[in-house]
């Protein structure tokens, strides 16, 4: 019996970035399924967790992500600006295009789309709260126009709200997490963990 994995996550988090396509590689090779799950961490979740914008962070922490990040990005071979002209920045525009296109078109297109804005913020200087980047996400991941129309739809903001609070219940209180059967992952650096577990799940 093959495994299920909810993917919870921001589109403006950079560990969700560099873990992305590590996570459909893996998903792909267990024979899994996978929910595509964008949360509102800073708005919904942190309130609850106790977690804290980056901006107050204490500056040891916040040096030692940046650190973090560079070790990342060269060990996985994937460009990263480390202070993008564009973050912070809310996500929840994109978290809710990404959405539309899961319901819409499925997930293998929302993960196209996802992996997309992530690359954007981090690797592009694209600003992904702006209307008119998010219209050439789509169209440059060949996904129809219409999208960012329903993206504002009452049925996609439930979906938010509903992905949110499932993370809330799942005991999430960081982006990128993985819950694959029941067991919670948190952070891409987890990525082996949940390969392993995914093995054993196949």
């Amino acid at each position: 019996m093959s495994s299920t994995v909810d993917y919870f996550f921001t589109p403006q988090s950079p560990w969700t970035y560099l873990g992305h396509q590590r996570l459909v590689n893996m998903v792909e090779a267990a024979g899994a399924t996978l929910r595509m799950l964008p949360i509102d961490l800073g708005g919904k979740v942190f309130p609850i967790s106790g977690g804290l914008p980056l901006g107050q962070r204490a500056p040891q922490r916040q040096a030692y992500r940046l650190l973090e990040l560079r070790r990342y990005a060269d060990y996985l071979q994937l460009p990263l600006n480390l202070k993008p002209k564009f973050f912070p920045v809310s996500g929840d525009d994109a978290s809710r295009l990404i959405i539309a296109v899961d319901l819409h078109d499925g997930t293998a297109a929302a993960m196209q789309l996802g992996g997309a804005i992530f690359k954007a913020v981090w690797a592009q200087e694209r600003h992904i709260a702006n209307e008119k980047v998010l219209a050439e996400l789509l169209a440059e991941c060949g996904l129809h126009a219409d999208r960012l129309e329903q993206s504002y739809s009452q049925t996609v903001q439930e979906r938010y709200e509903a992905n949110t609070q499932q993370a809330i219940d799942a005991g999430v209180f960081g982006a990128p997490s993985y819950v694959v059967d029941g067991e919670l992952f948190w952070g891409q650096d987890r990525l082996d963990f949940v390969e392993r577990k995914l093995r054993a799940g196949a």
